[in-house]
Parts: C-alpha cells; sequence; structure tokens
C-alpha cells in the first residue's frame, strides 16, 4: 500500500530499520516514525522531504520528544517542518508543535531560540497569538512534556522584548490561577518592561505587591527600584534605596553604582555623580569598582555640560584604571568639541581613536560632518563624508539628513540637490526629512517647480509625505499667489489621509487674506478645531488693512472671549497700534498702549518705534521725545535709525533754540 509513498530508495531504508523485530506488526505510522528519526540524524533532507505528504502534527511531536536530548537536531527538524509546503497532512495550526519546541528548547536552556519562537506566535506572520493563547497551549502539554515554570518565565520576557506590558501582565495572573508561579528573575524582567513604558506608578504598585507573593527582591529588584528614583529625579530616594539594600544583606553590583550616576548626570548633578564615583569602593566594601559604563556616563555628563577639561581628566582616570576608552567615550568628547566650535580638536580625537584600534563608527562620523557643517566649513565636511564612503561605511539616513541641510544652509541647495538624487541612484537609506529639508530651501528660494519635483520624487519612491512635506509646498505657492495650486496640493493632504495641523491652516488664513479674500479666511478659521494667536492676529491685520473695522472689532473680542491674555499678545497690540495710527487716531494709540502696560504686555521696538515714526509727523514735538524718554526709562533700547532721524534732529533743534534764549 505505501508503493506510492516510497522510491525504490526509500523502501531500501525502511527495510533495513529490521523493524520487524521491534514489532511484531509494525504500525504504518511506526515504520514512517523510525525512517524520519534515521534520515534525520543522519541529516538526509531530500531524503525526508518524501515523507512529507505523511507528517502530522502527532507524527512531528513524536519525533520531537525522540531527539529531546538532541535540541540542536530538533530544532533544524522543526524549522524544516515549517518551510516544508508539501506537508499536505500538517494541520495549518502548527501551533501544538510550536509548543513542544519551546518546552524542548527551555529544558535545554536555549532560552534565545524559545523566545525566538514565542515571539514570532504572537506576530503577525506567526499568526498574531495572544499570550494567553500561547500560555494555555504550553500549560496543556506542560505535564506530556515533563517541562518546568522556567517556560513561563519565558514567555513573560517574549512579551516584554515585545513591549506588550499588559500581555506579560496577563501572562503573570493566569499563571498563579493555574497553580504556577515565575521567577524573580521574570518579575523584574516585567517591572523593567513597565519602567521603560514609563509607567512609573504602575512599576510602583507592583514593587509593593512583591513581598505577599512571597518574592524577596535580589540586587536586580533594587536596582530596578533606584533607576525609578533617578528617573524622576529623586537622586537621595534612589542612595536611601541603596543603603536600604545593603541592609538586607544584598551586595550591589556595578549596574546599581551607574545607575545613581547616569541619573545625577542627566540632571546636571554632577557633584553627586562625582562623590559617588569616588566611593564605589567604601560603598561595596571593596567588591565593585568602575567600569566604562560608568566613566562614559561621567565624562558625557561633562560634556553636556560645556565642562571639557573636567571630561578630559575624567578621561585619564579612566586609562589609569584600566579601564580602556572605547567608542562611546570618544564619541562624546568628538560631539562635544564639535559643539564647542572646536572641530580640529574633535578630528585630532577620532586620529588618536584609530591609533588605539579603534574604528570611529557612523555616528562618530555625522558628529563631526554636523558640526563642520554649523561651523560653516562645507569643504572639511564633505571631505569627511568622502573619508567615510571611501571606508565603504553605512551612510544612515541620519548622514543624508545632515549633510542636505548643512549644504542647503550654507547656501549650496543646488549641490544638496545633486547629493540627493546620488543617494536614490544608490538606492541608499532615504526618508522625509531630507527631502523636507529640501523644499523648505528651495520655497525659500522661491524655486516652486524644484519643490514640486521633489514632492513627485518622494511619490515615486514610496517615500511617506507627512504634514511638513504639504505645509512648506502649501505655504511657499501661497506666499507667491498661486491659490489654485495650494488648493491641490492641499486636497492631495487630504487624500492621503495626512490631517492639517494649526501650521498649515494659519499659511492657508494668511494666503486668503493677502488675495484680499478676508471672507473666505475667516471661513477657514471657523471651521478649524483649534486656534492659536498667529490665526486670529492674521485676520485681525487684514480686516485693520481693508479698513473693516466692524469685522476687527469682532475678531478682537473673540480673541479676549476664547483666550484673554494668551491670544491678546504683544503682536496683537502692534496689529492695533500700526493701524491707529495709520488712520491718525494717536491718541487711541497712546491709550493701547497704557492698556497693553497695565496688562503687563511689556512693548518692544516695534511697539515704540511704530507711535514714534508717526507721532513725528503729525504730533508735536515734545509728545515725541516725551515718548522716546518714556521707551528708555522702561528698558527697551532706542532703534539707531529712529534715533538719529526723529529723536536726534529734534533734541538738537531744542538744544539750539535754548542757546538763543537770554
Amino acid at each position: 500500500m505505501f508503493a506510492h509513498v516510497f522510491s525504490k530508495r526509500t523502501r531500501f531504508l525502511v527495510r533495513c530499520f529490521h523493524v520487524a523485530e521491534k514489532f511484531s506488526n509494525p504500525k504504518p505510522e511506526d515504520i514512517i516514525f523510525s525512517a524520519l528519526c534515521l534520515n534525520l540524524r543522519q541529516r538526509r533532507w531530500n531524503t525526508l522531504h518524501q515523507f512529507s505528504p505523511s507528517l502530522t502534527n502527532p507524527l512531528i511531536t513524536r519525533v520531537l520528544h525522540q531527539f529531546w536530548s538532541s535540541p540542536k537536531l530538533a530544532l533544524e527538524f522543526y524549522k524544516w517542518v515549517l518551510g516544508n509546503e508539501t506537508a499536505v497532512n500538517f494541520s495549518k495550526n502548527r501551533f501544538e508543535v510550536s509548543c513542544v519546541m519551546i518546552h524542548l528548547l527551555v529544558e535545554s536552556r536555549r532560552f534565545d531560540d524559545a523566545l525566538s519562537i514565542m515571539v514570532n506566535l504572537m506576530s503577525v506572520e506567526g499568526g498574531n497569538l495572544s499570550p494567553l493563547h500561547v500560555l494555555s497551549g504550553l500549560i496543556r502539554s506542560y505535564q506530556a512534556c515533563g517541562s518546568s515554570p522556567d517556560v513561563f518565565d519565558s514567555l513573560v520576557r517574549a512579551c516584554t522584548q515585545n513591549n506588550d506590558a499588559e500581555g506579560a501582565y496577563t501572562v503573570i495572573e493566569r499563571t498563579k490561577a493555574e497553580g504556577f508561579c515565575i521567577s524573580v528573575h521574570a518579575l523584574n524582567n516585567f517591572m523593567g518592561c513597565i519602567l521603560n513604558l514609563n509607567d512609573i506608578d504602575w512599576f510602583w504598585k507592583v514593587y509593593k505587591e512583591m513581598d505577599s507573593l512571597g518574592y524577596v527582591e535580589n540586587v536586580n529588584t533594587f536596582n530596578l527600584v533606584i533607576y525609578s528614583c533617578c528617573k524622576k529625579n529623586k537622586l537621595l530616594e534612589a542612595l536611601s534605596v541603596f543603603y536600604r539594600m545593603l541592609k538586607c544583606g544584598v551586595w550591589p553590583n556595578v549596574v546599581s553604582f551607574n545607575m545613581m550616576i547616569d541619573g545625577a548626570c542627566k540632571t546636571g548633578d554632577m557633584g553627586f555623580a562625582l562623590l559617588i564615583l569616588g566611593k564605589m569602593g567604601v560603598m561595596s566594601g571593596n567588591f565593585v569598582s568602575p567600569n566604562a559604563v560608568t566613566y562614559n556616563s561621567v565624562i558625557n555628563g561633562f560634556c553636556k555640560a560645556g565642562r571639557l577639561d573636567l571630561a578630559e581628566r575624567i578621561r585619564i582616570d579612566m586609562v589609569k584604571s584600566g579601564v580602556g576608552c572605547n567608542e562611546r567615550t570618544y564619541g562624546a568628547l568628538v560631539d562635544a568639541y564639535g559643539r564647542a566650535g572646536s572641530s580640529d580638536e574633535a578630528l585630532r580625537l577620532c586620529d588618536e581613536m584609530t591609533s588605539n584600534g579603534l574604528v570611529a563608527n557612523t555616528v562618530i562620523y555625522n558628529s563631526v560632518v554636523y558640526w563642520l557643517f554649523m561651523e560653516g566649513d562645507t569643504e572639511a565636511a564633505m571631505l569627511v563624508l568622502r573619508d567615510m564612503t571611501c571606508k565603504e561605511m553605512q551612510i544612515d539616513r541620519f548622514t543624508h539628513a545632515i549633510v542636505v541641510r548643512g549644504l542647503c544652509r550654507n547656501g549650496y541647495v543646488e549641490e544638496a540637490v545633486k547629493f540627493q538624487r546620488e543617494i536614490s541612484e544608490k538606492k541608499l537609506v532615504e526618508d522625509g526629512v531630507s527631502h523636507n529639508t529640501l523644499m523648505h530651501y528651495l520655497v525659500r528660494d522661491k524655486k516652486l517647480a524644484c519643490a514640486d519635483q521633489i514632492q513627485g520624487s518622494m511619490l515615486v519612491r514610496g517615500l511617506n509625505l507627512d504634514v511638513i512635506s504639504f505645509g512648506t509646498l502649501i505655504d511657499g505657492h501661497l506666499k507667491e499667489g498661486k491659490l489654485e495650486r495650494a488648493i491641490d496640493i492641499y486636497d492631495g493632504m487630504i487624500k492621503m489621509k495626512q490631517k492639517p495641523n494649526l501650521v498649515v491652516y494659519n499659511s492657508i488664513v494668511n494666503g486668503l487674506s493677502k488675495r484680499g479674500l478676508a471672507g473666505a479666511a475667516e471661513a477657514v478659521v471657523k471651521a478649524m478645531e483649534s486656534k492659536d494667536a498667529v490665526t486670529y492676529n492674521t485676520l485681525l491685520n487684514e480686516f485693520l488693512k481693508s479698513g473693516n473695522v466692524q469685522e476687527a472689532v469682532s475678531i478682537l473680542s473673540k480673541m479676549q472671549k476664547h483666550g484673554g491674555e494668551k491670544l491678546v499678545s504683544l503682536v496683537t497690540y502692534n496689529i492695533l497700534i500700526n493701524h491707529l495710527c495709520k488712520f491718525d487716531c494717536y491718541e487711541k494709540a497712546n491709550e493701547v498702549l497704557k492698556i497693553m502696560i497695565q496688562r503687563g504686555v511689556v512693548p518692544d521696538l516695534i511697539t515704540y518705534g511704530t507711535l514714534i515714526t508717526s507721532f513725528s509727523k503729525q504730533r508735536d514735538q515734545e509728545e515725541v521725545i516725551e515718548l522716546h524718554d518714556y521707551m528708555v526709562l522702561n528698558g527697551v533700547e532706542s532703534h539707531e535709525q529712529i534715533y538719529k532721524s526723529i529723536v536726534r534732529p529734534i533734541l538738537d533743534g531744542k538744544s539750539g533754540r535754548d542757546l538763543k534764549e537770554p
């Protein structure tokens, strides 16, 4: 009956099994099982392929149990089965077999392989199973596989690897309800996941329940508590937890100290960081010494504080203590020197790094290129970029963005477009940031056709156009008076399900207003979910410019009603004063000045400049001098041009008259 299944070679192999000696009446599945095991031991995958039509879940499970002491070979078989499309009798739901494989791997201490299978099962490609579904399968096969609770620890870890804290929590709760218990290591893993998700309250809730659940804190638990305190900038509380750990008889490790030192450096409390660094030996009974992470945290902290002298001193101590500098050490220093405008020193450090046998990575090169562009040394920046290319280093999306922005910032927009084209032709990493930067500078230079081409290039290459992409083009076309084109872009934005933000709406309101379409602009404002000072000030300015005082008063009333002092800003008062002066309403303008001062809005140079210029044309010269003196007394520095052209001539004229009087 098996003639249609096996080839001549297979039949020969089956005869060689001497199955008759083992089974008096061998069953077909026993024969196939024996054949599978023999060929698997010799890794005859081509021969195994002939058994594919006969593979079933129970048969595969049986083979896995047979190779329980050979986990590597069992895993190879499992992967072969998963990739075997001809296994027609093998259920599409391979979940049960996967659970057996997970038990086998955990028992063999191959946790990473087990973790990989679990993560795959909970991914879209692997079936998108819930953590509870996976747990149920593991519990069903638990007894038959003679497994251990470590398998549940692994499932918790798989959830946390996916940042699925809720899933991990449900696994912990259900495991407890089923009479099993996860270890303190898995619980620590879960609490670490909560902290990474920044849910501090949930972390403390779980931590406070540990004792009642029968868990005893270990060094990793205390380290998580210290880390939690440091995240909230509570350094003294973190130190208190450290001493409580010692009282509990739990000895700290280097991570305990690194948590506190890193927390201090991030808050800028370098004194505290140095104190812990200096006392590490005493506080640990001379069992713990600073490592590279410890020194790098302190060096990075001083670099961010701009104290490069102290950062270098720590680096010297680091080398003296026998802890070698690594890429992170040099990376922090290179970036700090670049930020300080000392690119030569940054480049020297790169050379020193290479001479010490280290290789500058992409992050360090990106830092050097960025700061050279910021210094305006485009030629040097491009030389460093060329060096990256010669060394076949990866040009990542950050490099891409830095170069495009740096070239544009220094006036080399055409070169930036060319660089962008080269990146595209070489099919290197692209993202929307660089394209948005190009569009911004092309719009600024009024090269709208080129900006439109960049947008088209993004669509062709499948890059996502975001609200910045659309907003940049809409604003550019509106400023050039191309209302129809701006509307087309807006329509495209809506079709691509990109929701306009306040900046886009303000551009539209401003563009419509400048085209004399204040009514249409107001309609847009009414449709907006939220408005800011820019929105209202744009409408207010346009209504006043067109002489529509009634509508302007209405807008001002809405601003005061909806936002009060948040919306009625210095810009608002300057707009009112400017137009009142244009309407020759100088007394009203002066009243607005007094009102804004009473409400705590400090007039600026534009406020006084508008008033002084207007008063000099229509008002008495004494009023001009009085207003100027009032401005200076209130801490606003006089504009040189206004002073020379208006105030100084009045003062000189007044001095001349005083001299002629008896």
